[in-house]
Parts: C-alpha cells; structure tokens; sequence
C-alpha cells in the first residue's frame, strides 16, 4: 500500500475538543448493540419453521438465507463507514437501528417467500450496527478504554447470541417466529430513542488526503500527532487476517453441533444441546474481563494463545463421544473463543488509531461477514460429502495455520 493510500484513509479532525464518552454512555451503546444482536441472532435458527410458512414446505432454501444479511451487511459495511466518517458516526448508528426495524417490519408482515427475502437483503444493507457502533465508540475513546468498550460490544453480541434462540423459542407457542419479527421490531426502534440522548463523539469529519491526523488521547490531554507508517499498515494486515481466520474457525462449528451432538450422544435432550452449545459464549461472558487485563499489552500473545484453544477444541470435537468429552472441548473452545475475540478487540484499539474510525470498523465488518459467509459454505459441503465432523475439522486446519502466522506477527514485535 502507498504512502498516498495510507494518507487518503486518514481524516482531519476539528480543533475543537470533542467529548469523550463516560461509562453509563458506553454501557448504554452496549445495550443498544444487545437488542439490536437480539433480533438479528435469534430469529435464523428458526428459519426451517418460518419457510413452510411462506411456501417452502421442505425449507430447502433455509441454509442460503441464513447467510443473506451476512453477504449484504458485509457489501454494504464499507460504504456505511465512510458516510459515517464524513456525516457523523451517532446519525449512521441512528440510522442503522432504523434500517433493522424496518426490515423486521417488512419480514414479519411478509407473505410470500421473495418478500421475506427482500426483507432479508435490507437487513443486511440497512443494517451494519458493527461497524456503525465501534466507529461511534472509536472517535469518542481510545486505547484501553477502547479496547474495553470493543470487548464489552463483544459480550453484548455473546449475550445476545445465548438468551434469543430461548426466548424465540418460548414466545413461540403464542407467536409464530415469521411473526415475531414484527414484534422484535421494537427492539432497533427503542435502541434508536436511547441512541438519541448520547453524543456525537466528534463535531463534523471530512474524510481526505492531508497532514497527519490527530487523536485524541482518552485523558483529554492535548492531542499528539500521529500518521500510519509501515508498522501500522502491517498492523491493519494482521487485524484483517487474524479476524478473517477467526470468524471462520469459529463459526464453522455452529450450523451443524447439534447434529453432531445428537449423532455422538444417543437421546441426548434439546436442553443439553443448548447448553452445550451457548457453553463457549458463556466463557466469555464470564471471563472477559480478566483475559483483558491480562493480554492488553501483549494482544498477539493472546490471539496466538487463542488459535491453539480454538485449534484443540474444534479437534477434540471430531472425538467426541460422551457428555463429558464434548463439554470439556466446548470449554476449551470457549477459552479459545474468549482469548481471540478480547485481543482482536486490543489489535483492533492500536490499528484504528490515526484512522478514520468509520470506514476501518467498515471494512473490518466486510472481512468478518466473508470469514462468516466462507464458514458456511465450506460447513455446508463438508457436512453434505463428509458429515457432521468435516465442518469442525476444516475449522481446526484453518486455525492451525493461523496459530503459526500468529506467532510470526509475535516474535517480529518484540
């Protein structure tokens, strides 16, 4: 990449001091990422009752609009960011939250199968509340204070991701999940009324070729000067790779782990499926915030840590044959999921700095859908020629690899 490149990315910020966000308003952006997750995370397992619905008797078209929010959420990331950097981050994060319901609106009063998935599409296009919330929180902190708001968006996204399928799932008997998209409407629009009493982090941002930017340090200090140089282009590399490799590992294992549970463990019940399931998200939830403290000057110590944990699970998964067994390697998996996901979170906080917050959280969304996006595609073959073990497997190659990457990028940053 070119010096002029790197210059075209960065962005000159106002000499008027902008405020930096306090804890009630990053707890309160989180909240907002929770119902906003809640929606969007809990409604496509259902997917194989909602088609039939629809006119899709056999559901055959569930496996591929899974992924359509994903494909057109990451398309459109980029070009969210930047507006976002240029119009102002909190009126891209209202309008992201607006977007969601919208598209909730449009999937729950849909009746026929190409209406639902229009509404899909502009879920995906409409949406993108990854990047529009870490941009937001990117020009209004920095440093650890960052990389804690990042990891704290993360637990939100783990919350989500463990309490929606159960409440969807228990509303159901009164309420069909095609229509309960209507009704989860409601959770993007109040996040939207919260999102109104915070404030924009920065005063107006115009994106351009310039001098070095400056950032704002989290104590309020005068602002020091800072351009990217060769380090943090190499930097912004290994962020993309390491999030890439990661969602991939990861997320490969979730389409089918209920299948596989019920073919290793005979009569096992949907409960312990569950649980089994949520186990990793549990992880992190409960020990974020030690492996934060403990990795957040050594970021690539934990990412390195974190591909063998995920490596040594998604292994132990295709041995698997009893309670027991399989709720030692989902432990292990979740540490593995806790080590990597707080320290892309810290490698996130260095790369973002001199940046345009915007369209970096825009482009990393792009990068983490496809890794998401490749995951099922590559789960869905495997599943269809191998079986419910081929999944797990290629995600413990993927991250193997990625452990040696890993700990090159360790030991050339001394």
């Amino acid at each position: 990449m070119s010096t002029e490149a790197v210059s075209a990315e960065a962005a000159t910020i106002p000499a008027a001091a902008a405020p930096v966000l306090g804890r009630r308003q990053v707890h309160a952006v989180a909240a907002c990422y929770f119902v906003a997750s809640f929606a969007a995370l809990g409604l496509p397992p259902y997917l194989t009752s909602i088609l039939p619905e629809l006119g899709d008797r056999t559901a055959h078209w569930a496996g591929l609009l899974y992924i359509v929010p994903t494909v057109f959420g990451g398309l459109a990331a980029p070009l969210w960011g930047r507006l976002a950097d240029r119009y102002g981050r909190k009126r891209l994060l209202l309008r992201a939250q607006l977007g969601l319901a919208l598209s909730f609106l449009l999937a729950g009063a849909a009746d026929s199968l190409p209406t639902f998935t229009a509404a899909l599409v502009l879920q995906g296009i409409l949406g993108g509340t990854f990047a529009a919330t870490n941009g937001y929180l990117a020009a209004g902190l920095d440093g650890t204070r960052l990389s804690w708001a990042l990891t704290l968006m993360q637990g939100s996204a783990r919350a989500a991701l463990v309490a929606a399928p159960i409440v969807v799932g228990s509303l159901s008997p009164w309420l069909s999940p095609h229509r309960q998209y209507a009704l989860l409407a409601l959770l993007p629009l109040g996040a939207a009324a919260m999102l109104l009493a915070l404030p924009e982090p920065r005063e107006a941002v115009v994106t351009a070729v310039g001098p070095p930017v400056e950032s704002r340090p989290a104590d309020g200090q005068p602002a020091e000067r800072h351009q990217p140089a060769a380090g943090q282009r190499r930097l912004l590399r290994e962020l993309y790779v390491f999030e890439f490799a990661f969602v991939f590992s990861t997320v490969i294992s979730f389409p089918y782990l209920i299948a596989l549970l019920g073919d290793r463990i005979s009569g096992i019940s949907p409960v312990v499926s569950g649980a089994l399931f949520a186990l990793p998200h549990l992880c992190y939830l409960l020990f974020a915030a030690p492996v934060h403290s403990a990795f957040r000057s050594r970021p690539r110590l934990g990412i390195a840590l974190g591909f063998a944990a995920v490596a040594a699970g998604l292994a132990g998964h295709a041995v698997a044959g009893s309670l027991i067994t399989f709720t030692a390697v989902r432990l292990l998996l979740g540490a593995g999921l806790t080590l990597g996901l707080v320290c892309l979170s810290l490698l996130a906080a260095d790369a973002v700095q001199g940046r345009s917050p915007g369209r970096m959280f825009g482009s990393l969304e792009f990068v983490s859908k496809g890794g998401a996006v490749a995951a099922g595609v590559v789960a869905a073959l495997g599943n269809s020629v191998v079986g419910p073990t081929a999944p797990v497997l290629a995600g413990t190659a993927v991250a193997l690899i990625t452990v040696a990457a890993a700990a090159h990028a360790l030991f050339s940053h001394p």
